[in-house]
């Protein structure tokens, strides 16, 4: 921390915490929304790193090195996206926002050998406080507007005192700037780049609808089971972001069809829930509760978003079902240590 206490943004952070107003800070060098909309497309596009103020933000440099590795080839868990997960795991997120562009270029480059690992990572400073929430509330929500520095009030603040809810902003507006590149990966041959493609695109601003209707018109193609089950989930939380009364309609059609695969049901059981208030109909409860085998919980852990809802011992699919059906259930008791009485 004592690195981080020598960035220029460390005063920024300490007039914060001294009770300064966030708002005469908007749009200035240490603004990380600013800068990302400032990054020229020839700075994107010919991976100029010099050309980005990596050091306005806590460490900067290690992300900066990180990804520029990654863009050489080289091993993607020990400095490349192992970094940005990592800083972002740890609740430090604005230095890996100025990343996100030239991951998606990464990740468009279909001969780069690591291209599934840099896409994975797009959208984790995209989302914030999203590991383990599965209720309905929280499981799909975007908070706020971009420029809102209400988001400062949504999101609180990371480790280092920098105001969460504009790393957020800046992330989801750069994959909007990058929505070109990333719309083609829908129909990338590897299901797994199909998957984290409708991750990434779920936390684009779309007021238009464009990655909306993208998102609709692949699950229309799409035959793999595990991607449509994606595909729903990306288009609930588009449209949690944007409402869209008829495609919420179509979430419940999509449940309550049994010729969908099941785990294509469950995901429009989920997305329906988080796009609604209304009470759980007792046959989505009946179908969720039908449909909700270990075997198949554990096979949608392939999804990101379950992936991160899940939490105390429970899959992501688990614990939506009981949080979202049985919210007065408390936590399942858990034990991690291996060493322990019944292990």
């Amino acid at each position: 921390m004592g690195e981080w206490q020598t960035n220029p943004t460390f005063a920024m952070c300490r007039a914060l915490a001294g009770g300064a107003d966030l708002s005469s800070f908007a749009g200035g060098p240490f603004d990380v929304r600013e800068v990302v909309a400032g990054m020229r497309p020839e700075v994107k596009d010919g991976f100029l790193f010099g050309e980005v103020p990596w050091t306005h933000f806590p460490q900067g440099n290690r992300v900066r090195e990180a990804v520029h590795f990654l863009h050489s080839g080289g091993s993607p868990v020990r400095t490349g996206t192992g970094v940005v997960h990592g800083m972002c795991g740890n609740d430090m997120r604005a230095a890996v926002v100025l990343a996100v562009p030239f991951l998606i270029r990464i990740a468009a480059d279909t001969h780069h050998p690591h291209r599934g690992d840099a896409l994975a990572a797009v959208s984790s400073p995209a989302r914030a406080r999203h590991f383990g929430v599965a209720s309905r509330d929280e499981l799909l929500l975007h908070r706020g507007d971009t420029q809102d520095d209400d988001l400062y009030d949504d999101y609180g603040v990371e480790v280092t005192g920098y105001p969460a809810g504009w790393s957020v902003a800046a992330a989801r507006a750069a994959i909007t700037a990058d929505v070109a590149l990333l719309l083609p990966l829908l129909g990338d041959p590897a299901p797994s780049i199909r998957i984290d493609a409708a991750y990434a695109l779920a936390t684009a601003i779309d007021p238009d609808r464009t990655v909306r209707t993208a998102l609709r018109t692949r699950f229309a193609a799409e035959r793999d089971p595990i991607v449509r089950a994606a595909l729903v989930l990306a288009t609930a939380e588009s449209t949690r972001a944007h409402p869209h009364p008829p495609t919420t309609a179509w979430m419940r059609e999509q449940w309550r069809d049994r010729t969908q695969a099941s785990e294509v049901r469950l995901a429009a059981a989920i997305g329906w829930l988080c796009l609604t208030d209304e009470p759980v109909p007792g046959d989505l409860r009946a179908a969720v509760d039908e449909l909700t085998t270990d075997e198949r919980a554990h096979a949608m852990d392939d999804l990101p978003w379950m992936a991160t809802a899940g939490g105390s011992g429970e899959t992501g699919l688990q614990h939506c079902a009981r949080r979202m059906l049985h919210p007065e259930q408390p936590d399942p008791a858990w034990c991690d240590d291996p060493w322990a009485p019944g292990h």
